[in-house]
């Protein structure tokens, strides 16, 4: 043989190797439990995908850690290069090890049972009876539901091969779920933006903080719609200050109709296949800046980012018009309390006694050097600090070179907009897993085989992963067909009589 020639041999016996190892039961096994040691991080960190705010905040407060995780993939875990990489190999896997199974079951399921072995007394369960008849006892064993091979002076008889069919049934769910993910991954889209009461929404990319598409989908692929934002209550349990209920109201434009619609947290508005979702909320203070001549330099509000439950906000107020810059490190406190250790905080999360806690820096904002920085943080290390203050409604600050006035609020809200596509059929694939695991825990996969010698029969029975209970039935099935044919004999003599 040539040498070319063992080499390919050898190429393919390796291939076939590997692709009998990976579509194996055990490999699919690991697989998923790495899929599982994956999502991990999914859960402990927080995820651009669902909030964006959350994960700039993380980054800023830990700035090494943070540059490396996020280098990592670990605040978009889901679409994380190696989390890609396990999430294929597990669909090829199973792939590969169920469909040939599902097919060789789908041939057994419509076979004939298999032959009465030649010596029933080496198998489980074994029992010789005398007078017992042989088509009472196939009558008996149809009637229990099992499938019936008749042979001369011998039955074969099975039932439970529903056990094998629900193990299956979940292996596919799972395919069915994999590929749900990969359909939304593909289709769909995802974004976040964060809106002021009084806002409008239009769906277009610009509208977005933050928007991503599936591989196949792009910005003609988003519904036409606008949405007002009226009004957002949010309502708190007095006693330990956690919430009851969120409630969005909205006016909502479509198709040249307008509508007033609600969203509350676990109620979504739907529009078509896209689902808006409420995800979080937040205020912003309203300030009104002044340079040293009275001209208005800034009038509006500025979203602060919450940091407890109380939501005890941060913010940073950038001024790049005003020469010197001015920038305001600030803190909003809706139910303004203070603590010797802690400082200024929040001691309730509604507005029932706003301060708004400001910092005065004066400087070089950075905001010219080309380089992303935070909205909610202030570069202080080219800055000097001219005033500190803490403002009611209202109030006015003098620091200087202008004066800013804490004029109000407003509440603000992160809304998730969705289109999932595979989102119906992972719920069917979920639905279809549960039946599965339900069927191969319930159903028992048992073979009885029945064969008439002289004086009488021999029974034996098998019973899958020796599950008990197939003794009992064997009992139970002789006693009937005694029965029976007892009943039978009376009913012949009480007719000659």
């Amino acid at each position: 043989m040539k040498k070319g020639n063992s080499n390919e041999l050898e190429q393919s016996a390796f291939f076939r190797w590997l692709w009998r190892q990976l579509t194996s039961m055990r490999i699919a096994l690991i697989l998923l439990l790495l899929l599982a040691i994956a999502s991990i991080p999914g859960s402990i960190f927080p995820q651009r995908t669902q909030n964006p705010i959350r994960v700039q905040s993380f980054l800023t407060e830990n700035p090494g850690v943070g540059k490396f995780l996020d280098r990592l993939g670990f605040f978009d875990v889901y679409g994380s290069a190696w989390f890609s990489a396990i999430y294929l190999l597990l669909f090829i896997s199973l792939v590969g090890c169920v469909l040939p199974r599902a097919l060789v079951h789908l041939k057994e399921s419509f076979a004939a049972p298999t032959l009465v072995p030649r010596y029933l007394n080496k198998m489980s369960h074994y029992q010789k009876i005398s007078d017992t008849n042989l088509t009472l006892l196939e009558k008996n064993l149809r009637r229990k539901r099992y499938r019936i091979r008749i042979e001369p002076a011998a039955l074969s008889a099975e039932k439970g091969y529903l056990r094998e069919t629900g193990n299956l049934i979940f292996h596919l769910s799972l395919v069915v779920i994999l590929v749900a993910i990969a359909m939304g991954a593909l289709y769909g889209n995802k974004g976040d933006v964060i809106l002021n009461t009084g806002d409008k929404f239009v769906n277009v990319p610009t509208s977005y903080d933050n928007l991503s598409f599936g591989r196949f989908q792009n910005e003609n692929s988003l519904p036409s719609f606008k949405l007002t934002i009226n009004e957002f209550r949010a309502k708190y349990d007095p006693a330990n200050n956690q919430p009851l209920d969120y409630l969005l109201k909205a006016n909502l434009d479509q198709n040249g109709s307008s509508n007033s619609v609600e969203i509350k947290v676990n109620q979504p508005l739907t529009i078509g296949s896209t689902k808006i979702y409420l995800q979080a909320n937040g205020y912003a203070p309203i300030v009104l800046v002044k340079d040293k001549a009275g001209k208005e330099i800034f009038n509006g509000a500025v979203n602060f980012l919450p940091q407890d439950a109380n939501l005890t906000s941060i913010g940073a107020i950038k001024i790049p018009d005003m020469n010197p810059q001015i920038g305001f490190v600030s803190s909003f406190l809706p139910t303004a309390d203070r603590d010797p250790v802690r400082g200024g905080f929040s001691s309730y999360p509604e507005v029932l006694d706003p301060r708004l806690l400001i910092s005065v820096w004066q400087g070089d904002l950075g905001m010219n050097t080309g380089v992303p920085q935070s909205v909610y943080r202030i570069n202080t290390s080219q800055m000097q600090q001219i005033g500190l203050k803490a403002l009611s409604v209202n109030e006015s600050y003098d620091f200087g070179v202008g004066t800013i006035t804490f004029t109000g609020w407003k509440p603000w809200v992160n809304l998730q907009i969705v289109n999932d596509p595979g989102k119906s059929l992972a719920l069917i694939g979920a639905i279809l897993a549960t039946i599965g695991l339900l069927m191969s825990l319930f159903i028992r996969q048992r073979r009885i085989w029945v064969k008439k010698i002289e004086g009488g029969i021999e029974i034996a029975g098998l019973s899958k992963n020796e599950i008990p209970g197939l003794a009992e039935e064997i009992s139970e099935l002789i006693n009937q067909s005694n029965l029976s044919s007892a009943n039978l004999s009376k009913n012949r003599k009480l007719r000659r009589q």
